[in-house]
């Protein structure tokens, strides 16, 4: 089995681009999907579904980019690794679509939704290795900074 791969700022760019487009994609396809184009036996389910499968979708995106965003900031030495590691977290439990809401969509929307699930679950595990790879207390340096942000800051 390979090691994990290390987050670096190429990684985090990557992904950000990725989650941009991804998010872009997301927003034009629940936005066009304000008309339903397959008409099913309860429109009423089905708008439902839909209303309620973007909501989801359009959540799992704000949280990776937010996620991404933390990261971006803490390698331009904007927070400091204690403060990623406090805020900087990805809600594992984010929920889960219902099969039977998901039969009633498009199937292009429902292989968007399958894909910001993988993108998400990627980000997942970067972010449990970098957590599990480096339990090091931050350095006297780096806990120095942050009283004297801290005094500065009061």
């Amino acid at each position: 089995m390979s090691e994990p791969v290390a987050i670096n700022p190429r990684i985090i760019e990557a992904l950000y681009s990725e989650a941009l487009v991804l998010s872009d994609e997301v927003r034009g396809a629940f936005t066009l999907s304000g008309r339903l184009e397959r008409a099913s036996l309860d429109e009423d389910l089905t708008r439902v579904a839909l209303s309620s499968e973007g909501l989801r979708t359009t959540t799992r995106m704000m949280h990776a980019i937010a996620w991404l965003l933390n990261h971006r900031a803490y390698f331009l030495g904007e927070i400091s690794q204690l403060q990623l590691r406090r805020h900087g977290r990805l809600a594992p439990d984010m929920r889960r679509s219902e099969p039977e809401q998901l039969a009633l969509l498009d199937p292009k929307i429902v292989e968007l939704v399958q894909t910001t699930r993988c993108f998400y679950d990627r980000l997942l595990r970067l972010d449990s290795n970098w957590r599990l790879s480096d339990h090091s207390q931050p350095s006297a340096l780096e806990r120095l900074r942050e009283r004297l942000e801290r005094r500065l800051a009061s």
